[in-house]
């Protein structure tokens, strides 16, 4: 799970909070090269929001976006 304040967070910012990236500057590298889905669905938009109750895959490992508020 991962928990977010506000109303959405961007595929980019998930990438970078979860730490399967260093910088903003590998997220188009990491999603060309890593099967991303977003609700069973391939995305490849780095600024894709991602919503409460949204299910992200990355390379079969899933996160399930929480919002906090």
């Amino acid at each position: 799970m991962v928990k977010i304040k506000g109303e959405y967070i961007t595929l980019g910012q998930l990438l970078k909070k979860e730490g399967l990236i260093a910088a903003g500057g590998e997220t188009r590298f990491f999603i060309e090269n890593n099967l991303i889905k977003v609700n069973n669905e391939l995305e490849t938009r780095r600024g894709k929001k991602l919503f409460d109750g949204d299910v992200v895959e990355i390379n079969s490992e899933k996160f399930v976006i929480k919002n906090e508020d």
